[in-house]
């Protein structure tokens, strides 16, 4: 596999045997590798990245981020990624799951903390025994993949990956465990990870304003005072920023990505996207 930075990896569910392709581990990624990143990136696998050295500046589901290394990022599933600096020194590890090898591993997580804190902070410093404990942890997990004759290999791997969170990941934590999540704050949560599940569907506030038992007056109120947007504004900036993946980085016509998109039609979707960008989707896919 190439390094993993790349529109919509497409990565199938169903696999015969878990070590052929539920799993990936790229090590020694380096500025060079990722000089061709120009547009948002959108991961269709839940991904890890060890920043070692380096800066990167980058957007994730349109926040912006100024992440130094050593640091810990995690991607999840449906997440864009845009970076607009990558430095000359910078070198990272990376490892890609896949959406079986990821449920395997929520079930060993989702008691603790932990995995509420790893979904909360998208990147988080690595102190320094965390970060000299990267490659250790790279040549474990290579070594399990490696072992094709282990019958027991998937089960293997899904335990050295859990056992290196409960035993070396939590630290980047350490200063979060006391957190305090508001009742504000976990609505803003749900409201954001409910709409990266349904922006291609459904684009009314009311939708989600359903789902999560409030009002929509209250739901964008709080949105507003969490986020700094309101709402409707982070519901509009996903389908825009979906839109601006598919027009640049998929050979779709402007009727398919319409169709994509949930739109009624071509000319309500070049509409809205001209509201919103000031460019017609044509004029955007050129430019």
């Amino acid at each position: 596999m190439g390094v993993g930075f790349k529109y919509n990896i497409d990565l199938p569910e169903t696999l015969d045997a878990i070590l052929d392709q539920d799993f990936w581990v790229i090590d020694n990624v380096r500025a060079t590798m990722l000089q061709s990143l120009s547009e948002p990136v959108k991961f269709a696998a839940n991904t890890w990245i060890f920043v070692k050295s380096g800066v990167c500046h980058a957007e994730i589901s349109l926040i912006s981020h100024k992440i130094k290394g050593p640091a810990f990022v995690t991607i999840r599933r449906s997440q864009f990624l845009m970076p607009s600096y990558i430095s000359p020194d910078f070198e990272a590890a990376v490892v890609v799951m896949s959406k079986r090898f990821e449920e395997n591993l929520f079930l060993l997580l989702s008691s603790s903390p932990l995995y509420t804190m790893m979904n909360r902070h998208v990147w988080v410093p690595m102190p320094e025994g965390v970060a000299q404990s990267v490659t250790p942890f790279v040549e474990s997990v290579n070594s399990i993949l490696a072992d094709r004759a282990n019958p027991y290999g998937g089960e293997a791997l899904v335990f050295d990956v859990a056992s290196y969170v409960f035993r070396s990941l939590y630290k980047c934590y350490e200063t979060f465990k006391n957190e305090i999540t508001s009742n504000k704050g976990r609505m803003a949560n749900k409201f954001l990870s409910l709409v990266q599940e349904h922006y291609k569907k459904e684009r009314f506030l009311e939708f989600y304003a359903s789902r999560l038992e409030i009002t929509p007056k209250h739901l964008s109120r709080t949105i507003k005072s969490q986020t700094g947007f309101t709402a409707v504004e982070w519901i509009e900036r996903f389908v825009i920023l979906e839109a601006k993946v598919l027009l640049k980085s998929t050979n779709l016509n402007i009727q398919q990505i319409a169709d994509e998109l949930n739109f009624p039609s071509q000319s309500f979707f070049g509409k809205y996207f001209k509201k919103y960008t000031g460019m017609s989707p044509k004029e955007f896919r050129n430019s």
